[in-house]
């Protein structure tokens, strides 16, 4: 994981994402996912361009269970955008870092 990415889990999702007072990017996926894998340098690079305006992180979907479950995730890698709490965008699969960026913009 980058340097800037942050690794949310069960134990502490509410209170990293749900209860974080700046946006919140949360990437759902799995170590034997290849798109997945794909994706990291771009979560990485993004959490290193965003550092101090929106939290950045990766949720295990096979050690996170109950997280996974509770936001109805069910194709990896999936993007949640979380702002004061509640989901305000979802993308599914590999997408480009400007679009994704374009998607954090419009949180700050």
């Amino acid at each position: 994981m980058g340097e800037f990415t942050k690794d949310f889990n069960d134990s502490n999702f509410e209170e990293e994402v749900l209860k974080s007072e700046q946006p919140v990017l949360v990437d759902f996926w799995a170590e034997w996912c290849g798109p997945c894998k794909q994706l990291t340098p771009t979560i990485d690079a993004l959490a290193t361009d965003y550092q101090g305006k929106v939290k950045i992180g990766k949720v295990n979907v096979d050690n996170c269970q109950t997280t996974a479950m509770n936001y109805g995730i069910r194709s990896i890698p999936s993007l949640l955008f979380f702002k004061n709490g509640k989901v305000q965008q979802q993308l599914v699969g590999t997408n480009p870092k400007d679009e994704i960026a374009k998607i954090l913009d419009s949180l700050l």
